[in-house]
């Protein structure tokens, strides 16, 4: 009989409620020991570790000189790609593009602050950014295009794509078309906890960045946090997770439905349904199995693990509990299914998306909406943001003050500088004109 977790809030204890929060990705620390030894090797060995870890772990027997994608291989790409994929990828990055483009700043502002005192930003792309898209349990072109399009709407001057290679030594079509049309060449086929390092360290074929952004599974998440520092590692994104939030006006089947999408990604996916209503929770957890049943084998393994492992049914006390338990778990995704989504927004502080009624699934999202899917995961919507174009950006502090202004500001910046204890900043002001 398939196990699903089925959680009455109220009544767990500490401990038990600790156990839901927690996810596959906050379980890293115990991967330390196996990806610190892949840091250690790129960073010694360079292309070579690469070249040895392709074939461990995706079966990949290259060398260097195939680590990087041909001209040959896009145009190959281009021919061998179904029309009809193609023009599903470009509707989606389309849509992309026009809500990216909408989110970018002016590149130059100021606002007077007094008579004679201006202050404002400058707003410039990073210099170098590699992008990480993930391959292991499939082929995600919609990764490559949410992370390519706000890096080449935001001007980064440098962009660079690491992948893992098929077991044939390969970038799938899909993901080497859409690299092309958002205008991004330059990829190389290498994955893992490797990847991140080779991009925050360099090797002789593939560049040191100065930012990686891109999701993955616990050891990408694991590479990314031991090489902080070294690297901007930007959002975290690891293993998928989202929230399904319910009340009785919900048809329990999309509700059972909706609550697939994030669980098919894999084994370390988290995926719950949270409801005050009994009688929705009872009746989403009867529709499950059939539904699972008719997926093929793989994807019901993963639904199956997630539903008995980080995933399942939440029962709250009442709407306002389920919106505190959303807000204290901080979802990756959050579909909001009750009768007056509007109402319930302004409640909702922490998620890294939120999508509203039952026409809008996580799969419009992930794919064609045009909102971006690369989403913090692990609880980190707390305090992180969605990607945007703002995370290829970087903002330069500009100030201009003219005489006028500096009479207004002199004598408050030289007291505060001297109660500070700061002598020689007092002194730029005291001394600065005198003989």
């Amino acid at each position: 009989m398939m196990k699903i977790n089925f959680y009455e809030l109220e009544q767990l204890s500490p401990t038990e409620t600790a156990k839901l929060f927690k996810r596959s990705e906050l379980d890293i620390a115990a991967l330390q020991p196996t990806v610190q030894p892949i840091i250690q090797a790129v960073r010694d060995q360079g292309d070579v570790a690469l070249i040895e870890y392709n074939e461990k772990f995706d079966k990949a027997k290259m060398t260097v000189t195939q680590l990087k994608v041909t001209e040959a291989e896009f145009e190959q790409a281009r021919q061998n790609l179904d029309p009809k994929i193609k023009e599903v990828i470009q509707i989606s990055a389309a849509n992309i593009k026009k809500f990216h483009q909408a989110q970018m700043p002016e590149d130059l502002w100021f606002t007077q602050i007094d008579e004679g005192i201006m202050a404002g930003e400058k707003i410039t792309p990073i210099a170098s950014v590699g992008i990480y898209v993930p391959r292991g349990k499939g082929s995600f072109p919609s990764v490559m295009l949410m992370l390519c399009i706000p890096a080449v709407i935001a001007q980064v001057p440098k962009i660079i794509v690491c992948t893992p290679p098929t077991a044939e030594g390969k970038v799938d079509d899909a993901s080497l078309f859409t690299a092309e049309i958002c205008g991004v060449k330059e990829v190389y086929k290498v994955g893992g906890a490797q990847a991140i390092a080779a991009m925050a360290l360099g090797t002789e074929t593939i560049p040191k960045m100065h930012k990686v952004l891109g999701p993955g599974n616990s050891y990408v998440s694991a590479a990314k946090r031991m090489l902080y520092g070294t690297i901007d590692v930007g959002t975290p994104a690891g293993p998928s997770e989202s929230i399904i939030l319910c009340d009785e006006a919900v048809d329990p089947r999309i509700a059972a439905l909706d609550l697939l999408i994030e669980a098919e990604h894999g084994p370390d996916s988290t995926a719950l349904l949270v409801t005050h209503s009994r009688e929705i929770a009872h009746q989403v957890k009867e529709h499950l199995p059939s539904l699972i049943d008719d997926l093929p084998e793989e994807r019901q393994r993963f639904c199956q693990t997630v539903l008995a492992n980080y995933g399942g049914i939440v029962l709250t006390s009442s709407l306002a509990a389920s919106l505190q338990f959303v807000n204290d778990f901080a979802p990756e995704h959050l579909e909001v299914l009750v009768k007056e989504p509007f109402a319930v927004l302004s409640k909702i502080v922490n998620a890294g998306e939120i999508l509203l009624g039952p026409h809008t699934p996580i799969t419009l999202g992930n794919f064609s909406l045009g909102v971006n899917a690369i989403l913090p995961t692990g609880g980190f919507a707390k305090t992180f943001s969605c990607v945007t174009v703002y995370d290829f950006l970087k903002r330069s502090s500009i100030g201009y003050v003219t005489q006028t202004g500096y009479d207004k500001l002199k004598e408050v910046a030289r007291q505060f500088a001297e109660y500070e204890g700061f002598p020689s900043h007092a002194n730029a002001i005291s001394k600065r004109y005198s003989n």
